[in-house]
């Protein structure tokens, strides 16, 4: 299938897979805790519009926790299935680091979603709060095991291999890696930052069709105050995870910055554009500024940076892809941080909701933060390559011993699968966005309970809603 062996088929499938996963954790991660200020704010206040906003959230929270864990259970099973050789071999370790996730954060957020999504009306305000704030302590709980499992395998410790096995000596060793800070920092950031993108492209949407109401102006304005800090932020924690890589992975930085060798006596230039050769061991059309390829990678204009050309060829990450991915996360994190500082010089001229230019800008940057995860994904994995376990065991010994008819069969059915089903959840959610938070002025009694607001706790029953009131 598409001229690729069963080895690389293997790679295309976890790599499809996980690039469709990778996007419900995100908007998980934030929006759970988004509804927990939300939810504060209006016990706070007793303000209607965070209510409302509550109630219209937590809606598309739950379809989209719904299909993480849907497609989280496929990757768990692809690491028997696929890669049997790594499951074999660094099971000892990862597996338990899973394990924790779910015995720590899935029964937690398992545990408290029916209380959060239902108990509205059936419980306490305060234990209602509380339910709220473990899911989203929850997310917070299963980002670190995840990213814990995935920071070993990008730089592993504290383990020694018998009869060419991975055995656990130090679990604090194994657990705080020197790239798990950076990384659960880094990734944690990209999550609370692509949803208020989310949310902001949400409201601005509804600006735009003249939905001005209290509530919506109150999440355009949140979502906005969160890309204006924590956009410059991401950047400093990125700026900070790219120095730890260039001491642990200094090939992937190579392969990043497109570098294939140094002059001697030269600082490194910084190549903004080019097309990396693999072949011809040089990046074609390359448009450099000299010695700061130095001064950002080692804060210094005449340390080097070392180049591709310093590694054997086979131990290369594919420079191509991931010299292009990370343009296109850092672009688009510029273009955030353009949307945080636009939108205080509007605040200050009273326009942040009426400058339609402004909002349709916001609503094209909605999906901006999830592509800038997907592009620093790629970044990450492509750049860890020809490793597996990096600098421990190749990919190439990690994979399972299929053919390439199984393993074309297989990558057609999730492709079909996947856009089907998780396609109708995409298009659900949006379908959810569109309707907008409606005001409880607007809301009928329901049955169960005297003044009881008609929101629907379960998700799927706000479009019948909203075709009744047509």
């Amino acid at each position: 299938m598409f001229g690729l062996d069963a080895f690389h088929l293997a790679r295309a499938q976890f790599a499809f897979t996980v690039s469709f996963h990778i996007i419900f954790p995100a908007i998980t991660i934030g929006l759970a805790s988004y509804l927990a200020v939300l939810e504060g704010l209006w016990l706070k206040s007793r303000l209607a519009a965070w209510r409302d906003l509550y109630h219209f959230w937590s809606k598309i929270f739950a379809v989209n926790f719904g299909m993480g864990v849907v497609s989280g259970l496929v990757m768990a099973y692809q690491f028997g299935t696929n890669w049997s050789g790594f499951s074999q071999f660094a099971g000892s370790i990862t597996g338990p680091l899973l394990t924790y996730e779910v015995l720590t954060a899935f029964f937690l957020e398992a545990g408290f979603l029916g209380v959060m999504l239902f108990g509205w009306q059936r419980v306490g305000e305060r234990l209602h709060f509380f339910a709220t704030c473990m899911v989203a302590l929850g997310t917070i709980i299963s980002t670190f095991w995840i990213l814990a499992s995935n920071s070993w395998m990008q730089t592993p410790q504290g383990y020694r291999i018998e009869h060419g096995v991975v055995v656990p000596e130090d679990w604090l060793q194994i657990i705080f890696n020197p790239s798990f800070p950076w990384r659960l920092l880094h990734m944690s950031t990209a999550a609370f930052l692509a949803s208020a993108f989310f949310v902001g492209a949400s409201a601005a949407w509804h600006l735009l069709r003249g939905n001005d109401s209290p509530a919506v102006r109150k999440m355009f304005s949140m979502a906005l105050w969160m890309a204006l800090t924590v956009a410059p932020l991401q950047a400093v924690i990125g700026d900070m995870h790219g120095l730890n890589t260039l001491e642990h992975q200094p090939a992937k930085i190579a392969a990043i910055e497109g570098h294939w060798e140094n002059k001697p006596g030269e600082a490194t230039p910084l190549i903004l554009f080019g097309m990396p050769d693999m072949h011809a061991e040089r990046t074609k059309y390359a448009l450099e500024i000299p010695h700061l390829g130095s001064l950002i990678l080692t804060h210094s204009l005449t340390r080097q940076v070392p180049a591709l050309k310093d590694f054997p060829p086979q131990d290369r990450p594919y420079s191509p892809l991931v010299f292009w991915s990370f343009r296109l996360m850092v672009g688009l994190g510029l273009l955030m941080i353009s949307v945080g500082i636009i939108s205080l010089w509007l605040r200050y001229k009273r326009r942040l909701y009426t400058s339609r230019p402004f909002l349709r800008f916001t609503l094209l940057m909605g999906p901006s933060g999830l592509i800038a995860i997907l592009a620093g994904w790629f970044t990450t994995e492509v750049g860890r390559q020809p490793w597996v376990v990096y600098g421990v065991q190749r990919t190439a010994d990690a994979v399972s011993a299929h053919g390439d008819l199984h393993m074309s069969i297989s990558l057609l059915a999730f492709i079909l699968v996947y856009g089907s089903v998780f396609g109708v959840g995409y298009l659900y959610m949006m379908r959810l966005i569109k309707i907008g938070p409606l005001s409880s002025d607007n809301r009928r009694p329901e049955p169960g309970g005297p003044g009881r607001a008609n929101t629907p706790a379960r998700p799927l029953s706000a479009v019948s809603q909203r075709n009744e009131e047509r």
